[in-house]
């Protein structure tokens, strides 16, 4: 071995991405695959957001704003929330280790119900955290187990809603229950990667600040606005955390790129939201379709079908990418399956009746 590498890195199962379309046609020696698996806009941004990024290459020779601020003043002004409450990062998943490297230190305790994002389990071993999770009812998250399990040894506790993979949603009225039994010395992270394709009836958590300065909120535009490949996240909490997380983070870790593309984005957000109006269209028609067929699935608030498939699970999913359709399996779980353009969910459709 090279190097002391730490044993919590050694030991380390690394957060695994959705495979390429091109990695299942050569394993299967097949032509036109899709990928369906890594929760992304089938669609490229609006044109707008793309002339803007084009017109930011020019000044590539240059180091962005490292704090990003006439993001944070947008970004406030947007959410009619004071700038001083946001902060920016590489992607949301930045955000989320950024929130390991401020809060836990070996030992401490880091609560998420499970399964839900992969990088909670990613993060927390990385950080020699120990793993507190609570088990799903009906595919959604059981708020009493959650308060049940904080301890004084709790350090983060963190809630995807939309939940990834199950695509569930949880309503702020009952987060705001639970923050009442949890201490201020524990930072409850809402997970909103996938908040515009969520029912707005669910509440929004920015509400919650008002009363509860330890929540923290971290939002992306990977998704909805088609900009995962810029890595384009921010958060919204109390100026003190701001100012905590913003020690930690990488610098010039939000490039100029993501920084023109998130500003128009903010700008041209009526013309992205009708690509998702079109989205959530496509998303009804394929529950229906299944419901037709006699598949069964949770209700899903996010871009992807969760198919819970059971041991079954794996061999689907092979199956699907022998046919040409590469989903993300769960073993012994269930199959997420993101909405694609129409011509590909009319292809995973008929990939999934016919492997189940």
């Amino acid at each position: 071995m090279i190097g002391r590498v730490r044993p919590a890195v050694s030991n380390l199962a690394s957060y695994t991405p959705g495979k390429a379309a091109s990695q299942v046609e050569a394993e299967h020696d097949i032509s036109d695959a899709i990928k369906l698996a890594s929760n992304e806009n089938p669609w490229s941004p609006v044109p707008e957001i793309t002339a803007a990024i084009a017109d930011a290459v020019a000044g590539v020779n240059r180091y962005a704003d490292n704090s990003a601020s006439d993001v944070r003043a947008a970004l406030g002004q947007w959410l009619d929330i004071d700038p001083t409450h946001i902060t920016v990062g590489c992607g949301s998943s930045g955000l989320l280790q950024q929130l390991f490297m401020v809060y836990v230190d070996p030992g401490d305790e880091v609560l998420f119900p499970y399964p839900s994002f992969e990088v909670y389990p990613v993060f927390s071993t990385l950080f020699d955290a120990v793993q507190v999770r609570t088990p799903l009812i009906d595919h959604t998250f059981d708020l009493d187990a959650v308060a049940a399990a904080v301890t004084d040894k709790t350090k983060l506790v963190f809630l995807a809603t939309p939940n990834n993979p199950t695509g569930t949603s949880i309503a702020m009225a009952d987060v705001d229950a639970l923050m009442r039994k949890i201490q201020n010395d524990v930072i409850v992270v809402i997970d909103e990667a996938y908040r515009e394709f969520n029912d707005p009836a669910f509440g929004d958590p920015v509400d919650l600040l008002v009363d509860h300065n330890n929540v923290v909120i971290t939002r992306t535009f990977s998704k909805a606005f088609g900009l995962a490949g810029l890595r384009s996240g921010y958060g919204v909490c109390h100026p003190d955390i701001v100012r905590e997380l913003d020690k930690v983070r990488l610098a010039f870790s939000v490039s100029n790129l993501s920084q023109a593309g998130m500003l128009a984005a903010i700008e041209h957000e009526d013309a992205a939201m009708a690509k998702v109006a079109d989205l959530l269209a496509e998303r009804q028609r394929c529950v229906d379709a299944l419901a037709a067929a006699g598949v069964e699935t949770p209700p899903t608030h996010a871009n992807f079908i969760y198919i819970p498939t059971g041991d079954a699970s794996a061999d689907i999913a092979t199956a699907m990418e022998k046919l040409g359709v590469v989903t993300r399996p769960f073993p012994g779980i269930g199959l997420r399956i993101t909405i694609g353009t129409p011509e590909q969910n009319d292809r995973w459709l008929a990939a999934f009746l016919a492997s189940r």
